[in-house]
């Protein structure tokens, strides 16, 4: 139908209602979207706020390859004459502030124009890669506003400021120069502060990215979270629960502070976090950056490798709290791994699905193992997805490391998700159990022996871990949570059969050339047995408890377990003679009697005899080769000249108790109690 044909030209208005139908007919039908403050109110619902709004700011400085982040709570109030509109006042106040160093991009820029959908996950190495990292910060502001190279923008999601359906508003620190410099109180608060100034208007640039963040100050449609000075600070005190990890597996961002400026202008820093590298070799962050970094291009273009790429460095950590003047350091090993294209087929197929990339680092401190309680003691290991998971039980590991990984993650980032009975098939679950029996393991493997090798090869002051502190870093089956318990059979296969056991000579040893001694150092007897098995070629080594369990567990070889024991003891000094003094072989006599097996003494030149020499154990029969016990009954006194056919009578009570029941028993045809008779 032609509008025009309806009526003549000329001829007073009509008034119609057009109504549509399908092809079978039917009325109009179709799923909606909610509206934009409805959408923003969903995601705070399930993004509960506190210090992880921080980290997901800190998320998006890392995805753009800022290097430093500085959050300020600023109390100055700025002019309301020259504004976009008098609606416009509310927000001229006490706001939060977020730098970084690194300038927006086009596909930024886009990027957080697009809620619904993240453009991160197009580039899965980016580690805010869900959508609603940024969105979070409406439990804080109403309206959100960037500042980075020559654009200034703010976002108003009520869609009542700039506009019927207008949910922001962009200028051009060139092209709209003009307006910026005419409306000088709104614009005013993106200058003077942070690393912007008059210079940055010349030259119509800033180089970085500063958010502002004016605080909530009544409740809005989108939420009834009102902000004060008291919850900004609560905000910073809750992220410097994690300060001294939160930079751990970040490739960029090295230097995170929290910043308070007054109303009167006067600014100081709170609260300060550094990465920086080792001393010793300022190459081995980047270039370990650099080795993950071309597996990373590997992987995702599809090149086949069978092993798991990793690279070490040393990091130190320096927290710097200005309020308490104190300063803490805590150096760590980190090794990252990036598991080979070929290796799991099922993890490839989930990697290309999800955009994901079997990407694992791995945190062991070196300044806070306890070398005899073991690294347990002093960490309790945490799951991180690039920084830390909030601080719970389900973020709790049980082990002695801090663990990284491209883990899929419940929607709203705050733990790691796992496959149960009503989501058995889900991919990103499936994903994260493949990645810990896959690459985690390996890793570990290389952590440990990256850390025995520094170990053997840098003097103390460089490598502050001693070689028996690096039991601390063995996972412990008895603390490990129950998910991550697959890690243990893998790892322990693989770095079982290489020189981990510190040996007491001081070198590394595999633990079937290892003798393992958990002989008490209080009694009597321990030192000389130690010494002699050394002097006889032996290998031995002490290990805390649960490595003992450990190798009980997983060492299944018959045979490749080998332990002090009376018996192994007998069994070396009929191999290999004892040649101390009197008193070491009166102590290994009494070591050998201590299980009771006298069947076992046959053949051992350790029976002490009154003239003071050492006779064998023997099998004889012949009257002439006994060995007697004296007795009350018959006391030696009885049979003089004859003190080369008596036992000792000065030995230990208990050792001559044990010589007498071994007598009884006829363990020793030799030895006659003379009571007996």
């Amino acid at each position: 139908v032609e509008i025009g044909s309806l009526a003549p030209r000329g001829s007073h208005e009509i008034i119609m209602t057009l109504h549509g139908q399908g092809p079978r007919g039917g009325g109009r039908f179709g799923q909606t979207t909610p509206p934009l403050v409805d959408f923003l109110k969903d995601i705070l619902r399930r993004y509960p706020e506190g210090g992880q709004i921080l980290k997901e700011l800190i998320q998006n400085a890392e995805d753009a390859g800022a290097t430093e982040v500085k959050f300020m709570y600023d109390e100055t109030e700025y002019g309301v004459e020259s504004l976009w509109s008098n609606d416009m006042a509310q927000y001229q106040g006490t706001a939060l502030y977020v730098y970084n160093d690194a300038v927006f991009t086009t596909e930024d820029w886009n990027g957080i124009q697009e809620i619904a959908r993240s453009r991160k996950r197009e580039d899965p190495l980016k580690v805010g890669r869900f959508g609603i990292g940024f969105n979070s910060v409406y439990h804080i502001t109403d309206v959100p506003s960037i500042f980075s190279g020559d654009q200034i923008a703010m976002l108003d999601p009520h869609q009542m400021l700039f506009g019927v359906h207008e949910s922001g508003q962009c200028w051009n620190l060139k092209s709209d120069i003009k307006e910026i410099t005419e409306l000088n109180d709104q614009f005013a608060p993106y200058f003077g502060l942070l690393g912007s100034s008059e210079k940055t208007i010349k030259d119509g640039n800033f180089p970085g990215t500063l958010f502002r963040f004016p605080l909530r100050m009544k409740p809005s449609q989108l939420s009834n979270n009102i902000y004060n000075k008291e919850k900004v600070l609560e905000l910073f005190e809750s992220f410097r629960v994690d300060a001294d990890t939160v930079l751990l597996f970040l490739k960029s961002v090295q230097k995170v502070s929290l910043h308070v400026r007054e109303s009167d202008g006067t600014e100081r820093m709170l609260f300060q976090v550094t990465a920086s590298d080792s001393q010793e070799d300022k190459m081995e962050w980047p270039n370990a950056l650099k080795t993950l970094g071309q597996a990373i291009d590997s992987y995702s273009n599809g090149v086949l490798s069978s092993s798991v790429t990793c690279a070490t460095y040393q990091l130190s950590i320096e927290v710097r709290d200005e309020t308490a003047k104190e300063t803490q350091k805590t150096t760590w090993l980190v090794c990252n791994g990036v598991g080979g294209r070929g290796m799991c087929g099922e993890l490839d197929s989930l990697a290309d699905d999800l955009k994901f990339i079997p990407t694992i680092g791995i945190a062991l401190p070196l300044t806070l193992i306890d070398e005899d309680k073991g690294a347990t003691s002093c960490v309790s290991g945490r799951a991180f997805c690039f920084l830390p998971l909030p601080l719970g039980e389900e973020s709790m590991t049980g082990l002695p490391v801090h663990v990284s990984g491209f883990f899929g993650l419940t929607d709203n980032r705050r733990s790691i998700k796992w496959r149960e009975v009503d989501q058995w098939r889900d991919p990103a679950a499936l994903w994260n159990e493949l990645l810990i029996v896959t690459v985690i393991p390996r890793a570990y493997f290389t952590l440990i022996m990256e850390t025995i090798r520094r170990i053997q090869t840098k003097k103390d002051q460089d490598f502050p871990l001693s070689p028996r502190g690096i039991y601390g870093a063995w996972p412990d089956p008895n603390r490990i949570r129950p998910r991550w318990k697959p890690i243990l059979e893998p790892l322990f296969n693989d770095l079982l059969q290489q020189p981990v056991i510190y040996s007491l000579n001081r070198s590394w040893v595999q633990v079937d050339e290892t003798i393992f001694s958990d002989l008490d150092s209080s009694m009597d007897t321990t030192e000389t047995v130690i010494k002699y098995l050394q002097s006889s070629g032996m290998m031995l080594a002490q290990v805390p408890a649960y490595i003992d369990a450990i190798l009980t567990i997983f060492v299944t070889k018959p045979g490749s377990l080998r332990r002090v024991t009376p018996s192994f003891v007998r069994q070396t000094l009929r191999k290999c003679r004892h040649r101390g003094s009197s008193n070491e072989k009166l102590l290994l006599l009494e070591f050998i009697l201590s299980d009771a097996c006298y069947n076992d003494l046959i053949g051992l030149e350790l029976l002490p005899l009154q003239d003071e020499t050492f006779t064998v154990f023997s099998s004889s029969v012949n009257d002439k080769d006994a060995v007697y016990i004296a007795s009350e009954e018959y006391p030696r006194s009885l049979y003089p000249g004859l003190e080369g056919r008596f036992v000792l009578e000065s030995i230990a009570p208990h050792v001559m108790t044990s010589l007498k029941e071994a007598a009884k028993s006829r363990a020793s045809c030799l030895l006659l109690w003379l009571s007996d008779f």
